[in-house]
């Protein structure tokens, strides 16, 4: 299905409804945007859910050496198109026990 299928709904909307669907995908968007740190690694279901084609969660997670690969990929991209930004050795801090990478 083509995504301008899928938005056929915004058709019927009123102007103020309009504006309102607006305003809350921008406080998404800014939300995800705004995230910082270790926070950028997240899963976002929050943010897929502010539209209004649900789907069933589908994902294929990737094995922990293939998944870490790709965190270290993501990072060198982050020096490459963001190399102004400033830096921190602050480390991650979770309520959940850690994993063993390569026993799991």
């Amino acid at each position: 299905m083509k995504n301008t299928e899928l938005d056929h709904d915004l058709e019927n909307l009123s102007r103020d409804e309009l504006l309102a669907e607006a305003k809350k995908l921008r406080a998404g968007i800014r939300q995800h945007r705004d995230s910082t740190g270790h926070e950028l690694c997240w899963y976002h279901p929050d943010l897929w859910n502010l539209l209004p084609d649900k789907t069933a969660a589908t994902l294929q997670v990737p094995s922990w050496p293939e998944f870490m690969n790709g965190c270290v990929h993501y990072r060198h991209s982050l020096d490459e198109q963001l190399p102004e930004a400033t830096r921190t050795s602050a480390a991650f801090q979770a309520d959940v026990k850690p994993v063993d990478l390569y026993n799991t």
